[in-house]
């Protein structure tokens, strides 16, 4: 996006003043991660993104990818860009030393992960899908697999994808048919299909990996019989060489809403050699292992286009001059004054701003808790950090991209009809950020996921783990009265989410229905109330800076007054959502099929 400018400082202000990271990461045994490391990262970070990254954002979604013949071509700028990010340093960050990786911290690598996205989120789509297919490499591939094909991975010679869906069957994974022939020499000769395969095929690395899930002769039927498979496009000898063309090929590429510089590509498997990974039957188990992490990083995709969407309407309605101030003119010298003046603006602008940060908190919290799963040494420790992401991740994966989808169309409508026209990028982030709510499962999905299986299914015991840490931290402020608003109205909502989710319980034990009538709104609740908490945190220690004298007044300031103006104005909108909660199942469900379209 033109003009996109990397958030260091609210990155600075999430992870070493809100979340101490510096503590976080020396107690993980990351002691060369320190505030000045971590600094100079996001400094080179920031420049690879402005510099590199966002000046071919318009003209590769203008220019789109080209499919010849099985082959597809990037668009002007890419194939170079991603050169660039390789020389940098920058896929090795967080993975081991031993295949080439710079061995730091996965929430590092993450945080600077929403900033690529932010700058083009078609061109971060490419890299960014090698991440998944590395960690299952790296957490259920032999020693054989990890040396044949983490090295180049690693390094980004080559890139990877994850090939799951298939046309039939959607995010019914059970539904899957494609095949795996066990072969004499240990091998497996697959063949299918895979769609919305992103970065499946393309000119910007000498080889793809693909992780693919299908199914072995006899195979129980559903989710219980598919195994877990890696397929390069070339074949890949014991040491890691590159070898003669394997049976994969792309049948061609999607023609899509938005990204349309990232290739979403149809793949041919015919009679392609592959390796199982993992345990026979065991493929979803296997994907499950790094769900968490796939999904925050959607997450941080719906993120990074609020804050680009932030970024281009503030700047326009700072210039912009249309009508007068009611108050008063506060441009006296020019015609009209800057429409940032208008309280409905000044409305779409807050809802963005709070969302962007608000939300940039929750995912560096939800990161920090990834960092002690895969490195920490306390089983306890562990423990309860797996047990907050198994309940926050589809939160973030789900509130993160639904909200985006209003940031950005307040990006276009603080444009007004310039919002919708190319020239200024705001309809760009509107189309290429749409997608987002559907990857990794869509809304409806994640919202049965937190209500059904992590809520209900352990009988409410993770959502009370984590309101009990929400209520300690309200307790911690309870003599503080300049804070007692907003933690009266967080332990509200807290007693309200507890009662409700019994409710639907209830409800639920007689028509099976109300879980899913009740998921979405649940969820978003769930979100606001959420994000509620890491915006009054926000406000304490921004507060605590001020106290201590720091100089930067309006940044803190600024924290405080978004913080009131999320309690007042966004956090209010649960009422809604717990009226549409309450009214049941029927409403959705008591109009049969052939009433929907009488003809």
């Amino acid at each position: 996006m033109e003009g996109y400018k990397a958030p260091q400082r609210d990155a600075m202000f999430v992870t070493h003043e809100l979340l101490n990271f510096q503590q976080h990461y020396q107690k993980l045994g990351f002691e060369e991660a320190s505030e000045d490391l971590v600094s100079a990262i996001f400094a080179e970070a920031a420049k690879f993104s402005e510099n590199t990254l966002a000046p071919i954002n318009a003209s590769g979604d203008e220019e789109g990818c080209k499919w010849v013949d099985g082959e597809v071509t990037t668009p002007k700028g890419f194939k170079e860009a991603y050169h660039t990010y390789v020389e940098g340093g920058w896929p090795s960050m967080s993975h081991p030393e031993e295949f080439g990786g710079q061995a730091l911290p996965y929430s590092l690598s993450s945080i600077i992960a929403e900033w690529f996205s932010g700058a083009n989120h078609s061109w971060a789509m490419y890299p960014g899908l090698s991440q998944g297919c590395m960690e299952t490499i790296k957490a259920h591939g032999t020693e054989t697999q990890q040396n044949q094909f983490l090295p180049k991975l690693i390094s980004g010679e080559w890139t990877g994808t994850m090939c799951l869906t298939e046309a039939h069957c959607g995010s019914d994974l059970g539904m899957l048919k494609c095949k795996a022939q066990p072969q004499e020499d240990g091998s497996y000769s697959l063949s299918g299909t895979k769609i919305f395969i992103s970065a499946g095929e393309h000119d910007m690395s000498e080889n793809i990996v693909h992780i693919v899930l299908a199914r072995l002769p006899d195979a129980p039927e559903g989710t219980k019989g598919i195994s877990l498979f890696v397929v390069p496009k070339f074949n890949v000898s014991d040491d890691g060489e590159k070898q003669d063309r394997n049976a994969v090929t792309c049948g061609s590429i999607e023609h899509k809403m938005g990204i349309k510089a990232s290739a979403t590509c149809v793949i041919n498997f015919d009679g392609a050699k592959g390796y199982l990974i993992g345990e026979e039957n065991r493929g979803l188990n296997c994907m499950f292992t790094f769900m968490n992490t796939a999904r925050i990083g959607t997450g941080l995709e719906g993120l990074a286009a609020s804050e680009a969407s932030f970024q281009g309407a503030l700047r326009y309605a700072k210039d912009r001059l249309q009508f007068r101030s009611l108050t008063g003119r506060k441009n006296a010298s020019g015609p009209a004054d800057p429409i940032i003046v208008h309280p409905d603006v000044r409305r779409m602008l807050l809802t963005q701003k709070a969302f962007a940060e608000g939300n940039r908190a929750l995912a560096a919290y939800c990161m920090q808790m990834v960092d002690v799963t895969l490195y920490g040494s306390e089983a306890g420790e562990k423990q309860l950090a797996e047990s907050k992401l198994a309940f926050l991740t589809p939160i973030v994966k789900a509130f993160l991209t639904e909200t985006a989808q209003e940031s950005t169309s307040y990006g276009m409508q603080v444009y007004g009809g310039h919002g919708f026209i190319k020239e200024w990028g705001m309809e760009q982030l509107a189309r290429d950020t749409r997608i987002c709510t559907m990857y990794e499962g869509t809304t409806g999905i994640q919202a049965i996921d937190l209500l059904g299986r992590k809520v209900m299914g352990s009988n409410g015991e993770l959502l009370n783990v984590f309101v009990q840490e929400v209520r300690s931290y309200c307790e911690s402020l309870r003599d503080n009265a300049q804070f007692s608003a907003w933690t009266n109205a967080l332990n509200s909502h807290l007693d309200e989410w507890q009662q409700i989710t019994m409710d639907i319980a209830k409800a639920a034990a007689s028509n099976p229905d109300e879980i899913g009538a009740a998921s979405v709104d649940y969820l978003m609740y769930s979100g606001y109330v959420t994000v509620a908490y890491m915006w009054l945190k926000m406000a304490v220690k921004a507060q605590q800076q001020l106290d201590a004298g720091s100089t930067e007044t309006e940044f803190y300031k600024g924290k405080i007054l978004t913080t009131g103006f999320y309690f007042d104005r966004l956090l209010t909108r649960t009422r809604s959502l717990v009226s549409a909660m309450q009214s049941g199942s029927d409403n959705l469900m008591a109009m049969p099929e052939s009433m929907f379209a009488v003809e």
